[in-house]
């Protein structure tokens, strides 16, 4: 009689994997805790703060009885605010007036210190970069002065050869003003933005070029200005943000010409003074949201544009 023994074999498992398995585990929560102190912050001074002028702009305060829940009404009122409406037109007619001539200023730059052939490179990047290292509200109270009637340069000038001084801080010439100010300030951070996305194009395709007899014009629109499409976006994104953001040049202008800037002259200076002048807290935070809104709805308009603008 014979008795078969059946052995079952194991198959042995391959080393370090029960250790790499656990070195997986460690890694990922590793990352969790690197990146907890970032979450938190987020959560807290940007999620929260959101959250509650979210909760505030559904209420409005009453003289009796405190807050009521007022639904969306804050936001109809706010659609229907002249104040608020001229605001956001006064920055959308801001916005294409400064930024087309901000951005082709900083586009210019960039090219010319991209060719090379300027003297003193470093000095000419850091001397137009300069000016946003100085903050808004000093720039603001700097071309104040300039712009003052009976104190400054041009005001000097005028009185040495007996003309009127020019008014920069009419109605009619207050943005244009403004204008200038934050294009002064914004042009060499952009013309930075520029530059690095220039110099980041292969130099392979200089030296096709030059293969092919393109000149350096010619190199620029065909090279150049294409493979800038992504980096002037981003420069266009940003500063049409900055735009309906428009608040320390008006506030510091306003004590020069309160005649011609008002309490509601930008949507964020509006916004201020009705959260800060006059305590209307719930109407303000309805107005912030709305305008939140704004600048989306115009930023995706940029953005679909420069999509249909590159599909061509």
């Amino acid at each position: 009689m014979t008795t078969q023994v059946s052995t079952t074999v194991t198959a042995p498992q391959a080393p370090g994997r029960r250790g790499k398995k656990k070195a997986v585990g460690h890694h990922g929560t590793a990352g969790f805790l690197f990146t907890l102190p970032f979450m938190a912050l987020f959560l807290g001074l940007f999620i929260a703060p959101l959250a509650y002028a979210l909760y505030l702009s559904l209420f409005r305060e009453q003289l009796i009885g405190g807050n009521e829940f007022v639904g969306l009404d804050n936001y109809i009122d706010g659609v229907k605010d002249p104040d608020f409406q001229k605001g956001v037109g006064r920055v959308a007619l801001f916005l294409l007036i400064q930024v087309p001539v901000m951005l082709i200023l900083a586009l210019v730059f960039a090219m010319i210190l991209d060719s090379g052939k300027v003297w003193f490179p470093k000095l000419y990047r850091v001397g137009i970069f300069v000016p946003y290292a100085v903050p808004t509200v000093i720039a603001a109270l700097m071309w104040g002065f300039l712009y003052g009637r009976d104190f400054g340069p041009f005001a000097d000038l005028a009185d040495a050869i007996g003309v009127p001084p020019p008014n920069f801080l009419s109605e009619s010439t207050m943005l244009f003003s403004i204008a200038n100010i934050s294009t002064w300030t914004y042009t060499g951070y952009n013309m930075i933005i520029l530059y690095a996305a220039l110099r980041a194009i292969p130099s392979e395709l200089y030296e096709a070029a030059a293969v092919d007899g393109a000149g350096s014009v010619k190199t620029a629109i065909h090279i150049k200005l294409p493979l800038l499409r992504p980096a002037i976006l981003l420069c266009g994104i940003f500063s049409v943000i900055g735009s309906f953001q428009l608040f320390a040049e008006p506030q510091v202008l306003q004590s020069i010409a309160p005649q011609v800037i008002g309490k509601s002259y930008t949507p964020n200076l509006y916004v201020y003074n009705l959260a800060f002048a006059d305590q209307r807290l719930n109407y303000a935070a309805a107005l912030s949201f709305l305008l939140g809104a704004v600048v989306f709805v115009v930023s995706y308009v940029v953005m679909y544009a420069s999509r249909r603008q590159e599909a061509r």
